[in-house]
């Protein structure tokens, strides 16, 4: 691959071309990096370096890696990503572009970077792209809320709830699908009280139900949580009352990080993700997504790698013709 200046609107081919280009270095992304780059595929990968999961300081669910540090994972995925000269990672380099290009060479796409590393070209062009962006979270407004997250407050259920099996939880929450998850979460506890943070997340019918199945509801805006070295204590409300807990969890609400894909004009679900077909298309040729970013958000991280895989392969047989299944 060479570089040259890109300049101005992506509407001409720049100097780099690679077969693909992943926009997003997570279980996703570096998975289907990996599948591609044995398919002899040449690829590159954009990593922002900001990944959702930052303050997780264990990752569950994963087999042969339950309990890493998601970090970790992505060290050792890296490390093995080292060993295909045919792949190469571009840190600490965001997309800020995506349009497509007409090319006599196959180039179907340019990508405008902004990089802050060595060697960064300004664009790439590719003939197939990925994204595997994730997704941003806004949490609840608590002050001490990201004191506690990730330790002893958590957003996912499937990965985190074995740990704090049992015991006093707390499910802070403001979106309408809080009855859901606290049904969910009552699998591994009778002892869950629902906070609503002032807001009206439940009706009463909601409310009725979950206190059939014994499930506390309480309504009353939270001051802050308390606690000591990330080990929440109790949820102090505005009041003052202090609600005794071991730990809980957050529904945070949820945004696609895709605006640098604004000028393709992909098709979205109701929640601003990507809607794909099983094979990870999305509605414009050549573009593919998987994880957290596509529909229908998200996911456990053994499946958004599962999906960087199916996507890897998709692309592939796409690229010579051979027909996958929708």
């Amino acid at each position: 691959m060479t570089d040259t200046a890109y300049v101005g609107e992506a509407v001409e081919a720049p100097g780099t071309e690679v077969d693909v280009v992943i926009v997003g270095g997570g279980p996703a992304g570096l998975s289907a990096a990996l599948n591609l780059g044995r398919a002899r595929a040449s690829v590159v990968v954009v990593d922002a370096g900001r990944p959702r999961n930052a303050a997780t300081l264990r990752s569950h669910g994963f087999l042969t890696r339950d309990g890493i540090p998601p970090l970790e994972l992505r060290k050792l995925a890296r490390a093995e990503l080292a060993a295909y000269s045919n792949v190469r990672l571009f840190d600490r380099t965001a997309v800020s572009g995506l349009l497509p290009i007409d090319s006599s060479d196959g180039m179907r796409f340019v990508v405008a970077l902004q990089g802050r590393g060595a060697g960064i070209p300004p664009a790439v062009a590719a003939r197939s792209v990925l994204i595997a962006t994730g997704l941003r979270e806004t949490l609840p407004g608590i002050p001490s809320l990201r004191a506690y997250y990730g330790m002893t407050i958590f957003s996912c259920a499937a990965c985190d709830a074995w740990e704090l099996q049992d015991r006093s939880l707390a499910l802070i929450g403001e979106t309408p699908d809080l009855a859901a998850r606290a049904r969910l979460i009552a699998r591994w506890t009778d002892r869950l009280t629902v906070f609503t943070n002032g807001t009206d997340a439940l009706d009463t019918v909601e409310e009725a139900e979950l206190a059939a199945s014994g499930i506390v509801v309480e309504r009353r805006v939270i001051d802050d949580l308390e606690g000591e070295r990330g080990a929440v204590s109790a949820v102090r409300l505005a009041d003052g009352e202090r609600v005794a807990v071991d730990g809980g969890f957050v529904r945070p609400q949820w945004h696609p990080a895709l605006d640098f894909a604004a000028g393709l004009d992909l098709e979205r679900d109701r929640f601003g993700n990507l809607v794909t077909d099983r094979s990870g298309r999305t509605s414009v040729p050549g573009v593919y997504a998987a994880g957290d970013a596509a529909s229908p958000g998200p996911q456990q991280l053994i499946v958004a790698a599962g999906q960087g895989a199916r996507a890897a392969a998709v692309i592939v047989h796409d690229a010579v013709g051979v027909r996958t299944a929708h």
